[in-house]
């Protein structure tokens, strides 16, 4: 269509170049723009009418119809454009959001896991205090069982150098099952008599 309308616009050019030499040549010498001949008027205007009427026929249309496509396709890109920019900045708003949500998650896992560190040592704590504490008391018992066990052993020893030293004065031979019972009991009675006080 536009290759018929190009050879239209080639024959009316044609046409208006051929038509000019030939009425130079009845006119009898070189043409003078200034000086208005009707005949060559009249031919001008019928020629660019002809031109006119060929153009509008076949080659305006089809330039035009290419020009309104071209704007169209041209709209067409600067709307696609436009959904294009506003969905990457909508994609651009939810990265943000993922990465401000990614920050923030990120900071709670620290914050727990500070909370959780601190939870773990002040147990550890409580629990080495605990166990400190159990041995001390542990501790504490052996020392008042041996503690026990040597008074219980002084006081055998105590009592049997008394009944030896008894024994040496008095010279004689005592039963030393009886005296041991007659020197605890008295021994236990001058505890229960501290104790009293």
């Amino acid at each position: 269509m536009i290759a018929h309308s190009v050879r239209a616009g080639a024959l009316a050019a044609a046409l208006l170049f051929s038509a000019s030499p030939a009425l130079a040549a009845e006119a009898g010498g070189p043409v003078n723009l200034l000086d208005p001949k009707a005949g060559l008027m009249f031919w001008t205007l019928i020629i660019f009418g002809a031109l006119f009427f060929v153009l509008s026929r076949f080659a305006f249309k089809p330039l035009f119809a290419a020009v309104e496509a071209r704007e169209k396709a041209l709209e067409d890109a600067i709307e696609g454009a436009k959904r294009d920019r506003a969905e990457s900045e909508a994609l651009l708003a939810q990265q943000r959001a993922q990465l401000e949500a990614a920050r923030n998650e990120a900071q709670s896992i620290i914050a727990a896991s500070r909370e959780t560190a601190e939870k773990m040592r002040s147990d550890l704590l409580a629990q080495t205090k605990q166990q400190q504490e159990e041995m001390i008391e542990q501790a504490r018992r052996t020392i008042s069982g041996e503690k026990a066990a040597a008074i219980a052993d002084l006081r055998r020893e105590a009592i049997d150098l008394a009944i030896a030293g008894a024994s040496r004065v008095i010279e004689q031979n005592l039963d030393s099952d009886n005296n041991r019972k007659i020197v605890e009991s008295f021994l236990s009675s001058l505890d229960a008599k501290k104790a009293a006080r």
